[in-house]
């Protein structure tokens, strides 16, 4: 990110999680009530762990924003945890227990293992804590500033669920005329899937893991409308805007897959089904009838609906633990169960949305730049009346 960038900080099970957003213009007027609406739609979804019952998550704003509008300063925020005061003793940042159990068993699929070996640490409980998807609580608050300041400039991110393991949705978000109605008959539904029998489908995948105490993944779609033509450039590997996404799509928990578009399917199309052929008139300009690239050719925005999909794995503690190996004795045992969900999926997608409204904003602060909101429109504006 080269314009809008962000860091988070904080553990699970730690005092609260905290991030900073820097670059965001100055004069974008903010709703609170908004975007603590992200958060709580984050913690919603069929087959989310206890957690969800003990925290409510709300952002509390420390710099960076007054009387509702943001600075141009860097914006810092914080989602404090609840259940801080059942760990408070064992996450003390600076005195021990005399009584603390270290996690000395890694989980498969978990950074458990890897992060003990990486950073010698004895207790794996110095891994998990910060690599627990926890953390994207914070990323869905900063998020939600990028969301509202795309607002103001006309584009929408929306998600749905298209599967969970084997039930899956014929669904097209892209086809839909109100995105921001289809985004809430989403969040209507307890799986976030818009087609009713697969929706069904995935409850039903969803309870068959619970009772056989395993996890389950599934696939999400984002679509961003109203994208400027232009964002990312095909001049260098790094500033291709489908290379971005992807990254900042890969860099949230659990997630696997990513493809813009159609994607991994375009593989086994011939080029005349996977190309999306060129029209102009008066009214809509250049345009295309189909969505084959994703909004995106030659790592730039072509000005159509921008489209993703996002694979994610099974969560990967399991209430029925596989093989492990005891991080010092080295002796065969079960994995260490950690509290968890079954699915969440339906987060995930949320979470998406987030992610990708960050790297589209900075994006759109690369391409047309302005210290002020009413400068990026300005820039913006002119861009749009002044395209070929």
């Amino acid at each position: 990110m080269t314009r809008l960038r962000y860091l988070t900080a904080g553990e699970s099970h730690g005092r609260g999680l905290v991030g900073v957003l820097e670059g965001m213009p100055a004069g974008v007027p903010l709703d609170r009530a908004a975007l603590n609406a992200e958060l709580a739609r984050r913690q919603r979804g069929y087959g989310r762990g206890g957690r969800q019952l003990i925290e409510k998550d709300e952002a509390e704003v420390l710099s960076g924003v007054r009387f509702g509008v943001t600075l141009g300063s860097p914006i810092a925020l914080v989602v404090w945890n609840r259940d801080w005061k059942n760990w408070s003793a064992r996450m003390d940042p600076w005195t021990a227990p005399e009584d603390v159990r270290p996690v000395t068993v890694p989980r498969p699929g978990h950074a458990d293992l890897a992060g003990a070996l990486k950073y010698r640490h004895a207790d794996i409980r110095n891994v998990l804590e910060r690599a627990s998807a926890r953390e994207t609580a914070v990323r869905v608050g900063l998020g939600a500033l990028a969301r509202q300041f795309l607002a103001h400039l006309g584009v929408q991110v929306v998600s749905h669920v298209v599967s969970s393991h084997d039930a899956a949705s014929p669904h097209a978000l892209a086809d839909e005329a109100d995105l921001a109605a289809a985004n809430a008959r989403a969040d209507a539904s307890p799986v976030r899937c818009l087609d009713a029998d697969t929706e069904a489908g995935m409850v039903a995948r969803i309870k068959q893991a619970m009772q056989e105490k395993n996890t389950v993944g599934g696939v999400f779609e984002l679509v961003a409308r109203g994208v400027p033509v232009g964002l990312g450039s095909h001049v260098q590997w790094d500033r291709k805007l489908d290379a971005r996404i992807a990254q900042a799509l890969m860099s949230v928990q659990a997630m696997k897959g990513v493809g813009v578009g159609l994607g991994f399917e375009a593989a086994a199309r011939w080029g005349s089904q996977v190309h999306d052929a060129i029209y102009h008139d008066a009214q809509r300009g250049f345009h295309r009838r189909s969505r084959g690239a994703g909004g995106i050719e030659g790592g730039m925005s072509n000005g159509e609906p921008l489209v993703v999909r996002v694979a994610m794995k099974p969560i990967s503690t399991l209430m029925r633990p596989l093989d492990s190996v005891d991080l010092h004795t080295k002796a065969p045992v079960q994995a260490h169960i950690e509290r968890s969900d079954v699915c969440a999926v339906p987060a995930a997608s949320v979470i998406g949305e987030a992610v990708l409204a960050l790297t589209l904003a900075d994006a759109v602060l690369e391409k047309f730049g302005g210290d002020s909101l009413e400068e990026v429109q300005a820039q913006l504006a002119w861009g749009r009346e002044h395209a070929l």
